[in-house]
């Protein structure tokens, strides 16, 4: 039956595994995009409109893509149409969507909120659209109410190292989760329209001048420290290509002086910049005990008119085939002969690159510290069923999937949390095949005891939360 208590557990064993080990552990969501002035704020969503296709300052990317493909016009995606129109639009969709991940998202998020087992159509959207506003308008179901509906014990937001945190020192006093920061992507993005505005923020934000590279990073290190003692313990950062060149610090105070000035850099200076940052950052990370961790190869913005229109994070994204392997081992090469590499999780969008970075991993493990690389999980476009298997593989064949730090929503909805069960069933699935295949051991407490370390364990270890 269409997402009963058995869904995705095709075995007697996966059935055994979820439900005894994995089913009821707490959640650690490393990767998020919520907002924390939200989360803060702690209101109720003005209807399912609001919550589930997005609001004034975000939206949901995956369902609007889905609507654009069915023909909605772009007033009930973006737009400023009416909100019954748009989830009868969204519904439609719906119907069309059968083996696409929002599909199963959109359902499961209907049983597990909202209790409701309807099948999402144009029949039924009027009966589900009065319902879920209804209930969403209760108090147990505002965002925090959300949060703690779920057991989450963690939610890792995309702070910048400009960022105050007055929202997160509001949460300080909440019981019954972490909200923890940071992702210094401005810092990256040398060659973007702002940087020089950025600098200035930093400047504000440490309370004094920022002169030169090394001033720059000395003052991002002082905001790391700031963070950390906020509860932050790693970063994000969206290196949506890699590529590697040095340069002498002479030159990385030019390069970072001109772009303050607004002077345009050279293709050259932008990586040079970057490569330096980056290594930087390791040692800032590597010092604090923090991890870091990599997204890339996501295509952004490829729309420029849309883009225009409507600004990034919208929908117009894709992934990246660019070359990887050569730049990201000099960077580690190099990184690894300064004695500056922290715990590291580089996720990729294209499932093509994880087999040669799980290898590539295998060169630098060590130190005494476990799975000190770590393949990050399937991300976007791979956040599926055939591609978390295929990236579980991957983490299994080429390293030890034990070590594994588990799921992350890497959402802007409050009711993306079902995701964590959807990874769950799937990774008592694959184990249960392998089990019943003969491959692996049948021993149920060892594999229950894995399963439960890659569902919560290891990431509550990981993060040294």
């Amino acid at each position: 039956m269409f997402l009963d208590e058995e869904f995705l557990l095709t075995t007697p064993t996966a059935r055994t595994l979820f439900h005894d080990y994995a089913e009821h552990q707490p959640v650690i969501d490393y990767h998020c995009h919520l907002n924390p002035s939200e989360i803060a704020e702690d209101k109720n969503f003005s209807g399912i409109v609001e919550a589930w296709l997005g609001g004034d300052d975000y939206g949901d990317h995956y369902k609007w893509r889905l609507m654009r493909a069915n023909g909605v016009s772009e007033e009930l995606v973006t737009g400023k149409g009416d909100d019954w129109e748009k989830f009868q639009a969204f519904a439609g969709a719906m119907e069309k969507a059968i083996g696409n991940p929002v599909y199963l998202w959109t359902h499961l998020e209907l049983r597990r909120i909202f209790g409701i087992e309807k099948d999402l159509n144009r029949s039924t959207a009027r009966e589900i659209f009065d319902r879920t506003n209804e209930l969403l308008a209760s108090p147990e179901f505002s965002r925090r109410g959300l949060i703690r509906k779920f057991n989450v014990e963690a939610v890792c937001t995309t702070d910048d190292p400009a960022d105050d945190l007055g929202f997160h020192q509001q949460l300080a006093g909440e019981k019954d989760f972490k909200v923890l920061p940071m992702r210094p992507d401005k810092a990256l993005n040398i060659d973007r329209p702002g940087f020089g505005e950025w600098v200035t923020r930093l400047e504000g934000a440490v309370g004094h001048p920022v002169s030169g590279f090394d001033g720059l990073t000395a003052a991002i290190d002082e905001r790391v420290g700031f963070f950390h003692e906020m509860g932050g313990r790693l970063s994000d950062h969206a290196l949506d290509v890699v590529e590697y060149a040095e340069a002498t610090p002479a030159e990385l105070d030019v390069i970072v002086d001109r772009a303050r000035s607004g002077a345009g850099l050279s293709a050259l200076e932008v990586v040079q910049y970057r490569t330096a940052l980056i290594k930087a950052l390791m040692r800032i990370y590597q010092a604090h005990d923090w991890t870091m961790q990599l997204h890339i190869h996501a295509a952004r913005d490829l729309n420029s008119a849309m883009y225009a229109a409507h600004g990034a994070d919208t929908g117009y994204d894709a992934m990246w085939d660019h070359s990887l392997v050569a730049p990201l081992a000099k960077l580690l090469d190099s990184a690894e002969a300064d004695g500056v590499v922290p715990r590291t999780i580089i996720y990729s969008l294209n499932p093509n690159d994880w087999l040669p970075i799980a290898s590539l991993f295998g060169c630098f493990q060590g130190g005494g510290t476990v799975q000190k690389f770590a393949l990050g999980n399937a991300w976007w476009f791979n956040d599926t069923r055939s591609g978390i298997r295929r990236q579980l593989e991957v983490q299994a064949e080429q390293s030890l999937l034990g070590n594994f730090v588990g799921m992350t929503t890497d959402s802007r909805s409050f009711l993306s949390y079902p995701r964590h069960e959807f990874f769950r069933r799937i990774l008592c699935e694959l184990v249960g095949e392998w089990a019943e295949r003969g491959e692996i051991t049948n021993d149920i407490e060892a594999l229950g005891t894995l399963v439960s370390d890659v569902s919560y364990g290891n990431a509550k270890k990981f993060f040294a939360f």
